[in-house]
């Protein structure tokens, strides 16, 4: 019966390795996505030059408002690319195994060390927060403004935006004091 015991729990154990194809997914899909957000960003800079070429002032206004949204998803790209670099870095240290390089790395940011769950989802919360608020400014960006209605909904998603990066910032600093004690 103690086999039998002992061979399950190996197994139990050893199982704990099928959150790899998790952490090469993620990985991976995070690459595709930079890569994305690159090429996207070097087409938008080689377009740039017609911005300087003798437009209309309205046609000049209309690129510009397409070039800073296109801007905003290229920042929105860069940031869904980190939080799958973050969630495939943090799921292999939880599950797997830690990453020696980086606990012992003068250059690692602590954005990158993980060492439990709710380190994992604090440090995904922040930057999906982050890929809401640039979502957010896109949208702002290209809705138009009819009615004074409209103006107060953009300002109430303002204060919101405000308050919930408010309260992210001061659930980190309650945290900090915490561990402090």
């Amino acid at each position: 019966m103690k086999n039998i015991e002992k061979a399950f729990e190996w197994v139990l154990w050893e199982s704990r390795f099928v959150v790899l194809f998790a952490v090469v997914a993620s990985m991976l899909t995070a690459f595709s996505v930079f890569y994305m957000a690159t090429i996207d960003a070097y087409v938008l800079i080689a377009h740039l030059g017609d911005y300087a070429a003798n437009l209309a002032p309205d046609v000049r206004m209309d690129m510009r408002s397409a070039t800073v949204a296109h801007v905003v998803e290229i920042i929105d790209g860069y940031l869904l690319a980190t939080v799958l670099l973050i969630f495939s870095l943090g799921l292999y240290e939880l599950f797997i195994s830690p990453i020696d390089r980086a606990e012992h790395s003068e250059t690692a940011s602590n954005v990158l060390l993980i060492h439990s769950l709710d380190d994992l989802k604090n440090r995904l919360a922040k930057v999906i927060l982050m890929i809401l608020v640039v979502k957010f400014f896109e949208h702002a960006i290209g809705m138009k403004y009819e009615t004074p209605i409209d103006m107060l909904y953009l300002s109430g998603g303002i204060a919101l935006i405000g308050l919930a990066l408010f309260l992210t910032h001061r659930s980190e600093e309650d945290g900090h004091e915490v561990g402090k004690h």
